[in-house]
């Protein structure tokens, strides 16, 4: 009889781990006592993307679409164009 429930397989290097990542340094260290070892959880320090919020904003290749001063794509599923705050590039790059 197989069992219904497996244990995850065991990490055995950093390679191996899964990576979650929270806003606030305190709830990554709260989460990081739940999830044990096999996860590495670090923080962004707070958001890393939004909706631009001025026309500069906006990344070159989609500055001619009708939409992208409202950040959504409204003739697509309001898709969202989401951009990386300049301040947070290099948590980016770190995560």
């Amino acid at each position: 009889m197989t069992p219904r429930y497996r244990d995850p397989p065991v990490a055995t290097s950093k390679k191996d781990k899964r990576l979650v990542i929270v806003e606030s340094p305190a709830k990554a260290r709260t989460i990081k006592g739940y999830l044990g070892d096999d996860f590495v959880v670090e923080s962004s320090v707070g958001h890393i993307r939004d909706l631009p919020e001025r026309a500069a904003d906006i990344p070159e290749e989609f500055k001619k679409e009708k939409w992208a001063r409202l950040g959504v794509d409204v003739e697509h599923d309001f898709q969202p164009l989401y951009i990386v705050d300049p301040n947070k590039k290099k948590m980016v790059s770190e995560l």
